[in-house]
């Protein structure tokens, strides 16, 4: 995983001499101008009044506009305002004053062909090493000093026994949002009222009528009006979702065309499901993906590849992406989260082990309780 940023070379003599960027107004609300520039989440800077700036709000697959007041923001076609100036341009070298930094943070030999952002470039490998050391001291620091951890889960936490040592890091402060679908939160419940998940106990056995199990927690939430409610009327009592009403911390239930119920919190509106996870993808400093493809993918998409620090300086974002097959998280970097480290196995297992290197951690910095 990355830590360090390389700016650009502003003193190079083609960025010198590179013009200031065209900014083109915007057609009709939520039209494009012919020959918008499309956006990448690396660090892209613009140049305007011969000074190269950096966007607000970075993200891949949106426009660059420029505002009233000045500044640049990163806004999907969708959103753009009809007279709004966009930057027009294909160049992503700084030759129309748009610059792509795609070496900033991968390093010059890992960067795309000709230094360009691509999709399609992914090399992910179960035997590639896991440095989980690594992974609890991102965690630990990211903690320490207030970061944004967003975690994107799919059903396959409850289903691998996950479900406890996820509900242990949002208890000790490591997550600072869950994103996932209406089945994350069913499972999670069905095992918190009825003991089971998808009918099965936690040896995997089902259990007579199991099959309607999910249905009857879906009913019971519904009948309290929302998981917080349940909470609240003590029918909730444990688990992840108890975990996060209780200590306060924010989760997006996407939802889907195959959802059962559903629950009366899960958004069931795709793009404000997507306004909802962008909102977290914006205030992101580090990013854990749990096995599913389709929530990881499309948090990917919304992900930036850096914050900025106080003084403006990009820091990387770590991103790790967790599933039992490469296939997934080669998909999630081909479709452009080229950042995420890639750990290829089952989410119990990842779960488990990561929670025994913070605990390490944690108990190392505990001060000596010798001679209390």
């Amino acid at each position: 995983m990355p830590t360090e940023y390389s700016a650009p070379d502003f003193t190079r003599p083609e960025l010198v001499r590179a013009p200031d960027a065209r900014f083109v107004p915007a057609p009709a609300a939520g039209v494009l101008p012919a020959g918008f520039f499309s956006t990448t989440n690396l660090p892209t800077y613009v140049k305007i009044g011969g000074e190269w700036r950096l966007p607000r709000t970075p993200r891949m697959d949106g426009a660059l506009v420029l505002e009233p007041d000045g500044t640049l923001r990163v806004v999907e076609g969708r959103y753009v305002e009809a007279g709004q100036p966009v930057a027009v341009g294909y160049a992503e070298d700084g030759s129309e004053g748009i610059l792509v930094n795609a070496a900033g943070f991968l390093g010059g030999d890992r960067a795309g062909m000709e230094g360009e952002f691509q999709f399609m470039g992914s090399a992910v490998s179960r035997e590639k090493p896991v440095n989980y050391q690594e992974m609890a001291e991102m965690l630990r620091d990211q903690r320490e000093r207030g970061g944004h951890i967003v975690w994107v889960v799919g059903p396959a936490v409850l289903h691998s026994r996950g479900r406890d040592v996820l509900t242990w890091f949002i208890e000790h402060g490591y997550v600072g949002a869950l994103l996932g679908g209406n089945a994350v939160a069913v499972h999670d419940i069905e095992q918190a009222l009825l003991g089971t998940t998808l009918g099965m106990d936690r040896s995997g056995h089902p259990v007579h009528g199991g099959h309607a199990f999910h249905m009857r927690a879906i009913n019971q939430i519904r009948a309290a009006g929302s998981i917080a409610a349940a909470v609240e009327k003590g029918i909730l009592t444990e688990g992840i979702m108890h975990a996060l009403v209780t200590h306060g911390v924010p989760f997006v239930l996407a939802g889907s065309i195959r959802d059962d119920g559903p629950l009366p919190d899960t958004i069931t509106d795709v793009v404000r499901a997507q306004d909802m996870m962008r909102e977290h993808a914006q205030r992101a400093t580090a990013a854990i993906m749990i096995a599913t493809a389709l929530h990881s993918i499309a948090f990917g998409n919304m992900l930036p590849a850096y914050t900025l620090d106080a003084d403006g300086t990009p820091r990387p974002i770590p991103t790790i992406a967790v599933d039992s097959s490469e296939f997934v998280v080669s998909k999630l970097k081909d479709r452009g989260t080229h950042q995420a480290f890639g750990v290829i196995t089952n989410a119990q297992d990842f779960l488990h082990v990561l929670r025994y290197f913070v605990e390490q951690l944690e108990a190392a910095a505990e001060p000596s309780r010798v001679g209390a």
